[in-house]
């Protein structure tokens, strides 16, 4: 086998496992052959071949064997380093705290962290070059977020330290960073900006304790001029990695140095997580990033569907299809953006336009898992209590201004939420005719353009029923 069809391989499994994942373990190894059945490799370490053994060894083999390369398993011998060749140093058997001396070395060592990256330790920081500040999708939910780190990308010193962010799943803390370094380092390309996840930091703490090289380790870590950690609660409840995540984050803020956290809450709600690391987490701008509202996903929706355009120039989406995403897929912007891609995808293989009938097939699966099943009773309930009224003032016939406006927002709730037709939505509420049911829903969506609080109560009754 040549290295040719490794690197078609490579370039099979960095779609597959992602642009981060594929540099951090997987660009690190050497192809040597394949022989007997056996993929031999060539790793920095031996935890770098343990590690793609027990999470990438069977993509790999299968790629192999669909190449037609009979490999049944992988090998891997370790590059000969410099820390190999550097007796003194291998002597180190365990975590010191470095020395007033050690740190004034570190700040001017350039060397140390050149031989260090040669030998595979130095976090390549692999940014994603799609996760920028021109395409990233300013909303109320997450303004603030995006003006904080705005304000880490100018580069100089700021007034927070460090910048805390924390979230769900796919709402945007990941391309935040990435945005900032990419900022940074296009005003200052000489600056050492370092992103890696937590579970990346412990994974490399690890290996240096194993290898003996904790000098090497902390060298690197404290002569940064911007750290980047991601789900900093993937170091919760492991001791020796914390402590070194403690003593890292001092030295910084101590000489001065940026640093950026993310995580899925906030530092007090991260169970697990030592105190004396909350407390230094919660020191800086704490910056929680909401859920998406309609809004925003609509923004998401068409700067998305834009840059789709300049690619297939020819393809029409329908009216009302992005509507029709940005309310049926509300908790994850990552799905969002994938059912937006598959639509594209299936568009251009068949030459038709995107209509509503296609969403619906093409998404069939995703709208069924993400489907809330939510009833009109429930709604009823939900917006009775919200409004703290009764339920039967809410369906009865009273027009009085406390009960119609709360109705219209069941009405309007129900149309978005439910497959309920207008006349089965109008006798649920007390008989109600369908164009009565018509006015209300298109009366909400009127007020809720102008009237930020309402869009604000509608955004926390869907949240709470779909959840």
């Amino acid at each position: 086998m040549t290295k040719e069809l490794w690197g078609n391989i490579c370039e099979t499994l960095r779609n597959t496992i992602g642009a981060g994942n594929f540099a951090n373990w997987i660009e690190p190894l050497e192809f040597v052959e394949v022989s007997d059945g056996v993929a031999q490799f060539v790793a920095p370490t031996s935890f770098y071949g343990n590690y793609v053994t027990q999470n990438y060894a069977d993509q790999i083999l299968y790629l192999f064997r669909r190449l037609d390369v009979p490999a049944e398993r992988l090998s891997f011998r370790i590059r000969p380093t410099a820390a190999a060749m550097r007796p003194a140093m291998s002597k180190q058997a365990a975590p010191t705290a470095p020395t007033k001396s050690a740190k004034t070395k570190t700040e001017s060592a350039p060397a140390a962290r050149s031989s260090y990256a040669e030998d595979g330790m130095l976090p390549d920081s692999q940014l994603d070059p799609r996760y920028t500040f021109d395409n990233f999708v300013v909303g109320k939910p997450n303004e603030l977020a995006h003006a904080a780190a705005r304000r880490v990308a100018e580069g100089g010193p700021v007034t927070f330290n460090p910048l805390f962010l924390y979230g769900g799943v796919g709402l945007g803390k990941t391309h935040l960073m990435h945005a900032v370094a990419h900022e940074l380092r296009r005003r200052d390309p000489n600056l050492n900006v370092v992103y890696l996840s937590a579970e990346q930091f412990m994974y490399r703490f690890i290996s240096a304790l194993k290898d003996r090289r904790m000098i090497d380790f902390k060298q690197m870590f404290r002569s940064v001029d911007v750290l980047m950690v991601d789900d900093v609660q993937f170091i919760a409840g492991k001791d020796s990695t914390q402590e070194e995540f403690f003593h890292t984050f001092n030295a910084l803020v101590e000489s001065r140095k940026q640093i950026i956290i993310s995580a899925d809450r906030a530092p007090g709600e991260i169970k697990d997580l030592e105190d004396r690391i909350k407390s230094r987490l919660q020191c800086g701008l704490v910056v929680d990033l909401h859920p998406t509202d309609f809004e925003l996903r609509m923004g998401i929706l068409q700067t998305k569907a834009e840059m789709f355009h300049s690619q297939f120039p020819g393809l029409e989406i329908e009216d009302g299809v992005l509507e029709f995403l940005a309310h049926r897929i509300s908790s994850n912007v990552r799905v969002l953006e994938g059912a937006l891609n598959r639509l594209f995808a299936m568009a251009s293989l068949v030459g038709k336009p995107i209509t509503l009938d296609m969403t619906q097939d093409c998404l069939a699966d995703l709208l069924k898992s993400t489907d809330r099943r939510v009833t009109i009773d429930e709604i009823q309930r939900a917006v009775a209590e919200h409004f703290n009224i009764r339920l039967s003032d809410l369906v009865g016939p009273k027009r009085l201004r406390a009960y119609a406006r709360p109705r219209q927002v069941a009405m309007w709730l129900a149309k978005r939420l439910t497959n309920r037709s207008l006349p089965e939505i109008g006798r649920k509420f007390g008989g109600r005719d369908h164009t009565t049911v018509m006015h209300g829903v298109r009366r909400i969506d009127e007020l809720r353009e102008a009237d930020s609080q309402l869009s604000d109560e509608l955004e926390l009754l869907r949240r709470t029923l779909s959840s």
